[in-house]
């Protein structure tokens, strides 16, 4: 093979392998967001109220 044949698919291989090594370290943020009530609790007022 040519040098030039042997440059292309070396310079693949090093590309492709950086590709293969990047997706493996990304991590997912994720963000956990509590519900708010629907209804609040009644509040005791008193009995006469």
């Amino acid at each position: 093979m040519s040098k030039s044949i042997k440059a292309v698919v070396a310079l693949g291989l090093i590309v492709l392998a950086a590709a293969c090594a990047r997706d493996n370290t990304v991590e997912e943020e994720f963000v956990v967001v509590d519900p708010e009530p629907i209804s609040t609790e009644p509040v005791y007022t008193g009995k006469y109220k």
